[in-house]
């Protein structure tokens, strides 16, 4: 038994000859809709032991239990990078947080803003979908997902040491990103469907941590822009390099 091709978050420590009990919901996934029995392999990871290979032990309707045998991925750490983002309809947000854990997010942040035109989210949801998405990305980590908050709270009470970029679709054609290149930690901030506020605007630029980034010619849908700004991120600062 060298591989397993299913793959499962839980909240138990890890280590060689570890018993893991299963929650209802994963043991009516592996052993009721996947149809595994005793002695299938399956991956398991923790966010902070790495992946294990472990096998079943116990299968029931409602309950089960795996054995950790080894180790097969050590940890992987994601950069320090956040993702701030106002949420938008419910599957377009769905899709941002889960190409945000797919693509290397430490941390999303989902804010409102002047122009966010939703006012709360299901925020165990939103950090189900991330646990899903580390689980078929083969990431070892799972990003928190925060509730919903204000924008001009989270600012005054910003750390200045992490540095944020924020998409800002009003900066004049060809206007070059003067983003620092060294690492250290980072925000990206991703605006509403109808951008920032010119107050929300006027602040951002007038923070020294803050640096503006256009996104091409085009004005982009906010999940698109997220996954543009997080790729920009990653190719020049991030694990991509």
């Amino acid at each position: 038994m060298d591989t397993a091709k299913i793959r499962l978050h839980v909240e138990q420590p890890l280590g060689p000859g570890q018993t893991v009990r299963l929650e209802q919901g994963q043991a009516h996934y592996l052993f009721g809709v996947m149809r595994q029995g005793v002695g299938a392999p399956v991956a398991l990871f923790n966010g902070t032991d790495g992946e294990w290979l472990a096998e079943v032990a116990e299968a029931g309707k409602k309950a089960g239990a795996l054995t950790c045998l080894r180790q097969i991925q050590p940890q992987r750490m994601p950069p320090d990078l956040w993702l701030l983002f106002a949420p938008i309809k419910k599957a377009r947000t769905d899709f941002i947080v889960e190409k945000a854990t797919e693509m290397g997010a430490a941390r999303i942040c989902p804010v409102q803003t002047d122009f966010t035109n939703s006012e709360r989210i299901r925020q165990d949801r939103l950090q189900a979908h991330a646990v899903e998405a580390a689980e078929q990305c083969g990431g070892t980590f799972v990003p928190p997902v925060d509730d919903l908050a204000k924008l001009g709270r989270l600012l005054d009470a910003w750390d200045p040491a992490r540095r944020i970029l924020f998409c800002d679709e009003t900066l004049a054609s060809g206007e070059a990103l003067d983003m620092p290149r060294d690492g250290g930690p980072w925000a990206i901030l991703i605006g509403p469907e109808g951008g920032f506020s010119e107050a929300e605007r006027a602040r951002l630029a007038a923070l020294p941590h803050a640096h503006a980034m256009r996104l091409g010619p085009r004005i982009l849908r906010a999940d698109t822009a997220a996954v543009a700004a997080l790729t920009l991120w990653q190719s020049r600062l991030g694990d991509w390099v």
